[in-house]
């Protein structure tokens, strides 16, 4: 029986095989080089001089400004991402200037990850609301806006590795899935159940499957990234919510 061609997931589906590999370029956050300033000729100046203990005062206290402002740096980040989302209709209405700007501004949250191992977090379990994508198939521009879905979630247990996707308004479809770590933030997805307006259970072809890596998480957001190359962006809201067995 051929699927609902209404039917859309937050996850990726793969369904030739085998799966495309993301790019490492797209996949591993990018990593930003420390500038080096040359150190003073007499930096390393050993004498019994009373200027030695105050250059080692100097050089020690160098080192707090940049420890204290790497909490406020992420949150800046998070908060110029959300501000660059905003207006982009969950990424339906973003150009391809908007699409490498909010790509840019993920890359440099991700760099400053603060939940190195998500699936080994309890971060990760919970409803989350699906704030911006570059998937076309979720996003459905092909078609008027009043027939696309206005709203998709997202439910992840992390202890039984068990995930849900689903729609709201207009056709409320609903995928559950398998999913099977790859290392400690990436997850190979397998879909079993499909629910046709929520109601309506279809047994999910065994080619149904995906591969999506959780590249930024914290308590109010998360970003993944699939095995199409797909950004996905994520906000918490409601952590008390579990995947149905």
């Amino acid at each position: 029986m051929a699927l609902s061609p209404t039917f859309h997931t937050i996850l990726t589906i793969s369904l030739s095989a085998p799966s495309p590999k993301l790019p490492p370029s797209i996949s591993s956050p990018q990593r930003f080089p420390f500038l080096i300033k040359p150190l003073h000729p007499n930096a390393f100046n050993l004498s019994t001089s009373s200027s030695a203990p105050d250059q080692k005062w100097r050089v020690n206290v160098s080192f707090f400004p940049a420890f204290l402002n790497k909490g406020k740096d992420a949150k800046v980040l998070k908060q110029d991402l959300l501000d660059c989302i905003a207006p982009l209709d969950r990424g339906a209405d973003a150009t391809p200037e908007d699409q490498q700007r909010v790509d840019q501004l993920a890359s440099k949250l991700e760099a400053v990850n603060p939940t190195k191992q998500p699936l080994k977090s309890d971060l990760l379990n919970g409803k989350w609301e699906l704030i911006y994508t570059t998937s076309k198939s979720i996003l459905q521009t092909q078609r008027p806006k009043f027939l696309r879905s206005s709203t998709n979630y997202q439910a992840i247990n992390v202890d039984t590795l068990r995930a849900q996707n689903m729609e709201s308004w207009p056709f409320f479809n609903q995928v559950t899935a398998d999913l099977t770590p790859l290392n400690a933030r990436k997850v190979a997805v397998k879909f079993d159940y499909f629910k046709i307006g929520g109601l309506i259970p279809i047994k999910a072809p065994g080619r149904a499957r995906g591969e999506l890596e959780i590249t930024y998480l914290d308590e109010e957001l998360r970003i993944s990234r699939g095995d199409l190359g797909n950004l996905f962006i994520l906000k918490m809201i409601d952590r008390s919510y579990r995947v149905p067995v």
